[in-house]
């Protein structure tokens, strides 16, 4: 039996990544099945499902905080996949990439374009 957050997590989950995050979850049920959960449970049953901002603002902000990170680029790339899910367009999630070259450097806005340049060319 799951939890209300697991069950909740789990919707939002499809919302946001579609097929993109039963496939993150579905890797690590070999390794970390409980951190699997802990994925479900925490970022998508506790913070997405909070009111307050739209799933299209939510990947705004997890897109430019990845692309910020430098070192995220797998995680990355499933929210850019997850950011054209809920709606951003291309143009939109460029921008993004682009404006975190004023706050995390040319190194960081480059990897991020990179990465979305893979996430486009497979949709």
């Amino acid at each position: 039996m799951h939890s209300e957050r697991f069950i909740t997590g789990q919707k939002m989950l499809q919302q946001v990544d579609g097929k993109g995050g039963d496939a993150v979850i579905e890797s690590l049920q070999d390794i970390a099945p409980d951190f699997a959960r802990y994925l479900i449970e925490f970022p998508f049953g506790d913070i997405y499902s909070r009111p307050g901002l739209d799933l299209r603002s939510r990947e705004i902000a997890t897109v430019a905080a990845l692309t910020a990170l430098g070192n995220a680029t797998p995680q990355l790339k499933v929210h850019i996949a997850a950011a054209r899910h809920v709606g951003l367009t291309q143009e939109e999630i460029i921008e993004v990439i682009m404006q975190m070259a004023v706050y995390a450097g040319f190194p960081a806005a480059l990897n991020g374009l990179f990465a979305a340049k893979e996430v486009f060319a497979t949709r």
